[in-house]
């Protein structure tokens, strides 16, 4: 009888909960009646931000931030890493290429520090004659010598591309009547097995329930996809099936992963006579990719439970036959209890881990020697987080490494030596007036939770403060150098901080599964208590908590569950309807984040899912919401349906839909500036 009564009192209080979703109609993308909503919304709510006194002034300056023609020009836009023997690609935006330019400079100039850039493909020119809104989402390129590309393109920065084959040599795309391979758009992934196969996976085929590919295929140059030979066709409920292929010649090996869940999958690779063998990981094994660094390809990936009396988080290996049986699976690398694996690379002779100790970088290079691995530490700069950034076949490492008030550094290490710069990129702040610190809060569960806080130096008492954090799908939260806005915000005499909750890999697979599923209240409780130590240490006045995406979910449950305790809430491109999100578009890729919202799963995810719980007698900060229209991972209905239940409850919003932009919210750094004016202006108005 109580529960009923409980469930009785919380359906009374939540009028979603309660009855029929009444906002159910949002979901309709790209419906009239839907687009006139979005276009009135932002029609009311925009001008009041842009009338925010300063507005003008922080889009100028962002836009000049991010259009800079100093900022490094990082190997980018060409896999596998961006770097050959004797070239290196780059994709680059500045005032002129809105859209952005795909370009190539000799690796020698470039190792020199001053590249000599030649243009591929001009993304605002293509834009202009097919009159349609592409975007360049990178190239996968097969070897040095050959020169050919298969360039992905996405019409307004959304996950489905279409696949053209481009010639670098000739600087154009070669069409189908030379037998260029052409694939049309679709959420689809490929591989080169060699000059004239491919392996493909698109979701022009059988789709799953996700959205994404069932078919794995091998295409034939000069022949239709349809007729691409069949590899492999996983169950509907499964989320995806991915190719991939590593190294050259007679050391080639090609992998389709399939993927049970999005954190449990099978690895199948590919044998020399066409047939698939079964990997020797778990099903819950992270897999990286396969190399040769001096005994014969390997295949590497990361555990996330103990595996053979291997401790789950440990970097494992196996040796790769082009065919017969795989290798038994041997330890590579062991983190201890503060540290986890961030990224891990190779080149031709070693393994590059990105190692973080309690959130700050260390780089390891491992080397096999008589059968065991060794393992050194590659000096870097104190204090910094760490990219790994591209490998050659040699043992050159190209890494970024950067602080929240350093700018970053382009540098290249040779066989495990110091490190050179190659590059800096310029500094937008004077970092020296600032400092930066890591405190720990303790959640509710008595966990001790890392954060990290950026103010000015000698500041004294409470600041008003910009709090970002994300804490899921074990994505770490590292040190980087402050976004545009958290630059103007700082500069005014603010403090921003970053919380490392858990859901997030910070400390490895064990601060992901801590929030998993039923626990996912410990992710918010870390939240909140970091919040509350802010305050209760005088660190903080009035707090504005930020998210994107899972972010996005995570800033409504801030203000949703602690009203109290946030005075400004900025939701970005957001999970919001948990009863409905494995419904729409890629949501159902999640569920073994989340939880199933069809079965009892749905007893714990309720308590939390924002867009359930908005109760119409609380008092809740003004909340800005942005979305995109073209977001085909997390759909832009989210951010709709919450904005219009807290509208219909009385409570005041803004909101923006970008009606261009994909999952990043924005589709050219134009677009990106605007934005960043708008956040400042919110967290001007917001926090008086």
């Amino acid at each position: 009888m109580k529960k009923i009564a409980i469930a009785a009192m919380i359906a009374a209080a939540s009028p979603v909960l309660a009855a029929e979703d009444p906002h159910l109609w949002l979901e309709d993308v790209t419906g009239e009646k839907q687009l006139d909503w979005v276009r009135a919304h932002n029609a009311r709510y925009l001008p009041e931000l842009e009338s925010v006194p300063g507005f003008a002034a922080w889009r100028a300056k962002a836009e000049t931030i991010l259009q800079d023609p100093r900022r490094i020009a990082y190997p980018t836009g060409a896999s596998p890493s961006g770097v050959t023997a004797t070239e290196v690609f780059n994709f680059w935006r500045d005032k002129d290429h809105v859209r952005g330019i795909w370009r190539v400079s000799p690796r020698a100039a470039f190792d020199a520090g001053k590249p000599v850039w030649t243009t591929l493909l001009d993304m605002d020119a293509l834009e202009a004659a097919e009159k349609k809104n592409l975007q360049f989402s990178g190239a996968s390129c097969f070897g040095a010598d050959y020169g050919r590309c298969l360039v992905r393109l996405s019409v307004g920065g959304k996950d489905a591309v279409e696949i053209r084959e481009f010639d670098t040599r000739a600087r154009r795309f070669v069409p189908a009547s030379e037998g260029g391979f052409a694939a049309p758009e679709a959420k689809q992934s490929t591989a080169w097995l060699d000059k004239d196969r491919l392996l493909i996976a698109s979701a022009t085929g059988l789709v799953s329930a996700s959205g994404y590919a069932r078919e794995a295929r091998l295409w034939t140059r000069g022949t239709p996809l349809a007729d691409a030979k069949l590899l492999l066709t996983i169950p509907e409920g499964d989320m995806a099936v991915n190719p991939a292929a590593y190294g050259s010649g007679a050391g080639r090996r090609a992998v389709l992963m399939q993927a049970l869940t999005f954190w449990t999958g099978k690895l199948h690779h590919l044998s020399a006579d066409g047939g698939l063998i079964a990997s020797p990981l778990p099903d819950d094994a992270d897999f990286q990719f396969i190399a040769d660094v001096g005994d014969g390809p390997r295949a590497f990936a990361l555990l996330r439970t103990d595996f053979n009396g291997i401790p789950k988080g440990s970097l494992v290996s196996y040796a790769v036959p082009a065919s017969g049986a795989m290798g038994a699976v041997e330890p590579v690398f062991t983190p201890t209890d503060t540290q986890a694996l961030d990224g891990v690379d190779s080149t031709g002779k070693a393994i590059y881990v990105n190692l973080l100790d309690n959130v700050s970088a260390k780089l390891v290079r491992l080397q096999r020697q008589g059968g065991k691995w060794a393992s050194r530490e590659v000096p870097l700069p104190a204090n910094s987080s760490l990219g790994l950034v591209a490998t050659d076949d040699g043992d050159t490492l190209y890494a970024n490494v950067v602080g929240f008030t350093e700018p970053s550094r382009l540098m290249k290490a040779v066989d495990g030596g110091t490190p050179t710069v190659l590059a800096t990129a310029p500094a937008f702040f004077d970092g020296s007036k600032f400092e930066v610190a890591q405190h720990f809060a303790t959640s509710k569960d008595g966990t001790k939770v890392p954060y990290f806080v950026i103010r000015p130096k000698g500041a004294k008492g409470p600041l008003k403060t910009y709090y970002w954090s994300y804490g899921g799908f074990e994505i770490a939260l590292t040190p980087a150098y402050l976004q545009p806005e958290a630059q103007m915000w700082v500069e005014a005499g603010n403090q921003f901080v970053i919380g490392n909750i858990r859901g997030g890999g910070e400390y490895g697979p064990r601060w992901h599964q801590a929030a998993l599923l039923e626990k996912r209240q410990n992710s918010y409780d870390d939240l909140h208590a970091v919040a509350e130590d802010l305050k209760k240490t005088g660190l903080a006045s009035k707090i504005a908590v930020h998210g994107r995406s899972n972010g996005g979910l995570m800033s409504s449950v801030a203000y949703t569950q602690r009203p109290d305790l946030y005075d400004a809430a900025l939701v970005g491109v957001p999970l919001a309807d948990m009863k409905r999100y494995h419904l729409l578009l890629a949501g159902a890729s999640w569920m073994a984040e989340y939880g199933n919202p069809d079965t009892s799963d749905w007893e714990f995810i309720k308590l939390y899912s924002p867009y359930q719980n908005i109760r119409r007698q609380a008092k809740y900060p003004r909340v800005f919401f942005y979305t995109s229209t073209k977001d085909d991972r997390v759909h832009p209905a989210h951010a709709r349906k919450i904005a219009a239940e807290m509208e219909a409850q009385g409570h005041p919003i803004y909101y923006y839909e970008n009606i261009d932009g994909g999952h990043a919210g924005v589709a050219n750094l134009k677009e990106a500036a605007y934005r960043y004016a708008l956040m400042l202006a919110y967290l001007n108005k917001e926090l008086k």
